[in-house]
């Protein structure tokens, strides 16, 4: 059975979409309504702006959206058997199983975005990646020990690689209490906020308003959410997974142990980057996978 997956904010590279845009008349469609929808040249910045132009969450999250869904577009023959994204990929997904058309998506993605940066601009914020635990049990027994700050669990990448969010300084107690516990290596990253944290309920407020409103319809194949792990099909509980997402953590470990066994035999990573297929490789080196 074949898995298509799509990546988060982190794959966006200056240029991208451009060798889209030149090849494929459906291509320049999509560009040409994804700036209409967002009101600015998002094409424009993906194609010729800077590193930090595309470093903006307003900008990032619809520019790694739009070039996965069009990347999915001119696959031939496309007929996924089950979808995942890793966060904002999710929305992708939900496009290439037919849960939401392109426009709608696009819409909540902005929504989310500008949500996200707000949310990160009230409470400075930060994530650290932990690698080379003991376990993961011990990770999430050091975040819960800190009882003054935030700090949580909020990747579930790959066996050895979680990553934590919180505040600041709850980030650096927990880099400390790590470090002294024998994890040897613990990365602060450079990141605007504490994505999927208890410090991003402002966003999920602003994100389940505009969710609530949209056109979800019964897709043509399950999505494995980041909120659960599980397949799901029903438009109602994608709904709710999707709104719940911005402060939990992904499972994304979780969610490709249970495509695998649910029959997933080959894992198609769509969109810009390749993180992914580097991290299903990790969590079963036996499944087939490519880039799109």
């Amino acid at each position: 059975m074949k898995a298509y997956i799509f990546p988060g904010q982190g794959s966006q590279s200056k240029g991208m979409g451009k060798d889209l845009y030149e090849k494929s008349d459906l291509a320049k469609e999509y560009f040409k309504k994804a700036d209409e929808i967002l009101g600015f040249s998002i094409s424009g910045i993906m194609f010729e702006g800077s590193d930090e132009d595309l470093k903006q969450t307003k900008v990032t999250q619809p520019a790694v959206f739009i070039h996965s869904v069009i990347s999915a577009l001119l696959i031939d023959d496309f007929k996924p058997d089950m979808v995942a994204g890793h966060s904002l990929g999710e929305f992708s997904a939900l496009v290439a199983n037919k849960t939401m058309s392109f426009e709608e998506a696009l819409r909540l993605v902005s929504i989310r975005a500008l949500a996200m940066q707000k949310a990160c601009e009230a409470v400075p914020s930060t994530m650290a990646a932990v690698l080379k635990y003991e376990s993961e049990e011990q990770v999430e027994n050091i975040c819960k020990s800190i009882t003054e700050e935030i700090v949580v669990p909020a990747n579930y990448n790959c066996p050895g690689q979680l990553v934590i969010s919180g505040s600041v300084k709850g980030i650096d107690i927990a880099m400390e209490k790590l470090t002294a516990a024998g994890v040897r290596r613990v990365l602060k990253l450079q990141v605007g906020g504490a994505f999927h944290s208890p410090l991003m309920e402002p966003a999920r407020e602003e994100l389940a308003a505009g969710i609530e409103k949209a056109i979800f319809s019964t897709p043509i194949c399950p999505i494995y959410q980041n909120y659960t792990a599980k397949a799901a099909t029903d438009p109602a509980t994608i709904k709710a997974n999707l709104i719940a997402q911005l402060t939990a953590p992904v499972l994304w470990t979780q969610s490709v142990r249970n495509m695998i066994a649910d029959g997933a035999t080959s894992f198609t990573e769509v969109g810009p980057g390749a993180v992914l297929q580097g991290l299903v490789s990790k969590i079963d080196p036996t499944v087939t996978t490519a880039k799109a």
